[in-house]
């Protein structure tokens, strides 16, 4: 694949997951905004779509070697990847954060008021992210599963109670961009999860524990938005 200003941004990283490491260092959000072209998000961010577009042939013109094939993965080992690793990841990220962010907004809060914020802002992540990954796990994920299982057998698509697939994928993108939005103002307020020469320890693994779970995030909603989601609305079409 070879990128282009009007290639999106969805489509290189689906290509080859090593660019994502290319978008991020330029700013620019691969998951939760991949619909956007290079074009439109170097405007948005100020990025030199010329140099972006240099760094992300060079990726592409080298072959991979150890990166795995998400693309190539069908719905049900998506699925399984993603909760395995990612859902798990939060589960365990959650509750030590949510200690972390109300105890330094309780000790430095004075000195740092955006700490109060931050701790509410992750309360409301992690209140989400709860629901979120419920809904997918009872509702989303089997149905998708259950359509891979009908397109193997070439039996008709089951039907689910929420009409077509697209308004379940809708609801969970849109809580994605939330959650997105939300850590991306965390970064923000915390100058890029740098933590004041007067941060104890548990400040500076706070912030070590956010930027992580940020990360995480990023690597979880493109495999669901920019890989699961779309193969879930090509097995309902039949294609």
């Amino acid at each position: 694949m070879t990128a282009t200003p009007d290639t999106t941004i969805r489509e290189i990283v689906a290509s080859d997951y090593r660019t994502a490491a290319v978008f991020q260092r330029h700013g620019l959000d691969f998951c939760c905004k991949g619909c956007k072209t290079i074009e439109e998000g170097c405007r948005d961010t100020g990025a030199d779509a010329v140099t972006l577009i240099r760094e992300l042939d060079s990726i592409l013109d080298t072959p991979a070697a150890g990166v795995p094939r998400f693309r190539a993965w069908d719905a049900r080992t998506l699925i399984a990847y993603i909760v395995g690793n990612h859902h798990a990841f939060v589960r365990d990220a959650m509750p030590p954060l949510l200690r972390h962010t109300a105890k330094v907004a309780a000790v430095h809060g004075d000195r740092h008021p955006e700490l109060r914020h931050i701790e509410k802002l992750f309360a409301r992540v992690a209140a989400e992210m709860t629901e979120h990954m419920a809904k997918e796990e009872q509702v989303l994920f089997p149905f998708i599963a259950a359509l891979e299982d009908a397109a193997a057998r070439h039996t008709p698509a089951p039907r689910g109670p929420f009409g077509t697939v697209a308004n379940p994928i809708h609801a969970m993108e849109t809580e994605h961009e939330f959650v997105g939005d939300a850590m991306a103002e965390i970064r923000h307020l915390t100058g890029g999860f740098a933590a004041p020469a007067d941060a104890c320890a548990t400040y500076q693994v706070c912030f070590q524990e956010l930027e992580a779970f940020e990360r995480d995030l990023h690597d979880h909603v493109h495999l669901e938005n920019n890989l699961l989601f779309p193969k879930a609305a090509a097995l309902e079409a039949g294609k």
